[in-house]
């Protein structure tokens, strides 16, 4: 009992699908940022985390998860070679055994004091290029998906 879904659909989904296209833009963001990210020895996905940690106090967690819209699992897995590299330290809470808290080490402060001006370069130069439309209609449109 085959079906067959007309090759319109495909064309359809392909050309309107909001979706793919995001994931698509993410793909290619990410691998604009990696590039740009390679000399400091990052990828855009540890300069977030970085930066996401890159505050007075020390971060729990979830609340890093909940800022990167990540699962805990994930954020786990992604500090395991920031903590190796001595970017990042990650202690138990001392007011609750079960949680940790995430600071950025002086290493870590360094790398990302190296990074930020290479991804306000690459930033801005992604921003220009976004022409009709305003980069912050863009984010507007982004985070009304959330």
């Amino acid at each position: 009992m085959s079906r067959k879904v007309p090759f319109e659909a495909t064309l359809e989904v392909r050309d309107t699908c909001l979706c793919l296209h995001v994931q698509r833009a993410a793909r290619a963001l990410a691998r604009r940022f990696d590039e740009a990210l390679r000399p400091v020895g990052l990828t855009h996905g540890q300069f977030s985390l970085l930066n996401a940690l890159n505050r007075p106090q020390p971060a729990t967690l979830g609340a890093v998860a909940r800022l990167l819209v990540m699962d805990r699992t994930t954020v786990t897995a992604a500090l395991k070679p920031l903590e190796r590299d001595g970017l990042v330290s990650i202690q138990a809470d001392p007011s609750d055994r079960r949680s940790r808290l995430l600071t950025l080490t002086g290493k870590g402060l360094e790398t990302l004091a190296s990074a930020v001006p290479i991804w306000r370069e690459t930033h801005a130069a992604l921003e220009a290029g976004l022409v009709p439309s305003s980069p912050d209609g863009l984010r507007a449109a982004l985070l009304a998906l959330c």
